[in-house]
């Protein structure tokens, strides 16, 4: 009997003590914005700065780099990648929730197995590929190898598998087209998971670094993660200016989940209920 009630307070202090480890990171990295130079070379160790009202790392950000700039081009190409990657897995999945043909299956698997795939392995071939199209320095350039996604045409294949089978039906007995069907009816119907990858495609796109490092020559093309390193300098770090770019650029994908909170909760729920 006392196990039955020591284990729910087991579990509870071992996801506390998980979710500080994940969160302390920008707590240190929140408070850190607001320090000087000299508060990081103190012992032991602070948290809290002297000062919460010190903006000069801020402005410090926007003067030593074009930060507007790299944060205009993360935000373009991340939507860029976003609406593309879903619309482009919203057809493949809805060819293979609802049409059969030769090789189906052979294709579904072919597709699933590029998801252990992992990236850099094919990153020397997609630069090249990029570099003989002319797209290197170009927003297109940065966008293109993520227009394609499998996790997403997975994910969606299963959920529009789910759907009432009546409902395709009484859509085409209308005259609805497939395109339209999907577009129109099936789309809004699965939205919550729509949101979901959404969020998923934003936030893994957003974070990325390696590829736009390496696609984006010129400054006025490089995205805010890549700009976060041009902060720092040979003579010093700027620990403080570096960790006030770094809450900037985290800003942004925390306010988008705020905005779609309500839709991951809808699949979530929508997920775990058996009917």
């Amino acid at each position: 009997m006392m196990k039955r009630h020591l284990f729910p307070w087991l579990w509870s202090l071992l996801a506390l003590c998980l979710t500080l480890i994940v969160v302390f990171p920008l707590v240190y990295a929140f408070f850190g914005s607001f320090k000087q130079a000299s508060e990081f070379s103190r012992l032991p160790p602070t948290l809290l700065p002297d000062r919460l009202d010190n903006l000069d790392n801020y402005l410090q950000v926007l003067v030593q780099a074009p930060f507007g700039r790299y944060y205009f081009n993360s935000l373009l190409t991340t939507l860029l990648v976003c609406f593309a990657k879903l619309f482009l897995a919203s057809l493949a999945a809805y060819a293979f929730a609802f049409f059969t043909f030769r090789g189906q299956r052979f294709l579904f698997l072919f597709l699933l197995g590029t998801m252990m795939l992992p990236v850099d392995t094919v990153l020397v071939a997609n630069y090249q590929t990029v570099s003989r199209l002319g797209l290197t320095d170009h927003y297109l350039g940065i966008c293109i190898v993520a227009f394609v996604g499998a996790s997403q045409m997975f994910m969606l294949r299963q959920t529009f598998i789910q759907s009432p089978k009546e409902l395709r039906d009484a859509a085409m007995m209308d005259g609805c087209g497939d395109l339209r069907f999907l577009l129109r009816i099936l789309i809004p119907f699965c939205r919550p998971v729509m949101i979901t990858l959404f969020m998923q495609v934003f936030v893994a796109q957003w974070n990325a670094y390696l590829w736009p490092l390496l696609v984006t020559n010129s400054p006025s093309m490089r995205t805010v993660q890549v700009g976060i390193t041009m902060l720092t300098s040979a003579e010093s770090t700027n620990y403080q200016v570096v960790l006030a770019g770094t809450v900037l650029a985290v800003l942004l994908p925390v306010a988008v989940f705020i905005l779609v909170r309500r839709y991951l909760d809808g699949a979530m729920g929508e997920s775990a209920d058996p009917a």
